[in-house]
């Protein structure tokens, strides 16, 4: 073998030598890779709660006024919206008691007791509805006798089962890019990628907490219904819903 032959080899090697060490070994890597999918759509169902409250220094005055104005609107809204599903819920009586003036307040006497100077009682109505179209006509009618308390706008449980598939479907899809991605980072084929675990709960140690979503409240509204005759129909705008998911796989390199 000629010199020249030996050298061009032997630099050859070296060079191959060289690009062996500075490229890192992957194959066996086990990665975690985090995945994103959220779909859209309208809102198409409805829950709207109504409210009586009364106030008199007669507990069953009170209580008679509310009972009739809630039957009242009940009335109503089954008129209005026979498709609708109502439910009465939060029928409560609280004592009023007077108000204690600031500055000091005398020592308090154990034996003294505090009397209500009158009661206050109410009840709320809940009332859900896919007829969003007729929505503002029937709370308009509704709000001749009861309170409007609030509103919440969502899909209903058909639409949600379909609206997760697609939202499982989106979420598989991102985790696949994502490897794909990393794949052409590491320098490796997408096709040595192996798909160990898929976790669609985010629970393990490596996929961060679920915010709860916080609880409607339900609170109770000041103002006084206004008597009039004819009572405007409230503006509502029903928008739309987006459901996320996050999963979490483990994906190992051959």
């Amino acid at each position: 073998m000629s010199i020249k032959k030996l050298v061009l080899l032997t630099a050859l090697a070296s060079a191959l030598s060289a690009q062996a060490q500075s490229a890192p070994a992957t194959s066996g890597t086990l990665v975690i890779v985090p995945a994103f999918g959220e779909v859209k759509h309208a809102n198409d169902e409805a829950t709207v709660t109504f409210a009586v409250e009364e106030q008199d220094k007669d507990r069953a005055a009170a209580t008679a006024r509310v009972n009739q104005k809630m039957k009242q609107g009940t009335d109503i809204v089954r008129r209005e919206d026979p498709q609708a599903e109502l439910k009465t819920v939060g029928y409560y009586t609280y004592p009023v008691y007077p108000e204690v003036p600031d500055g000091p307040r005398p020592l308090a006497n154990p034996a003294a007791r505090r009397v209500p100077i009158g009661w206050r009682v109410g009840q709320y109505l809940e009332v859900k509805t896919r007829n969003l179209q007729a929505l503002p006509k029937t709370a308009a009618a509704a709000m001749k006798v009861v309170n409007l308390n609030g509103i919440d706008y969502h899909v209903s449980p058909e639409l949600a089962k379909r609206l997760d598939d697609e939202r499982i479907a989106a979420t598989y899809r991102n985790l696949n890019e994502r490897i794909a991605s990393i794949a052409r980072a590491m320098g490796r084929n997408v096709n040595d990628a192996v798909i160990d675990t898929v976790d669609f709960e985010g629970s393990g140690n490596y996929a961060g907490g679920q915010a709860e979503a916080a609880a409607p409240q339900m609170m109770r509204m000041s103002a006084k219904r206004a008597d009039m005759a004819e009572m405007p129909e409230p503006s509502f705008e029903p928008g739309e819903t987006t459901l996320q998911m996050r999963l979490v796989g483990k994906v190992k390199f051959r």
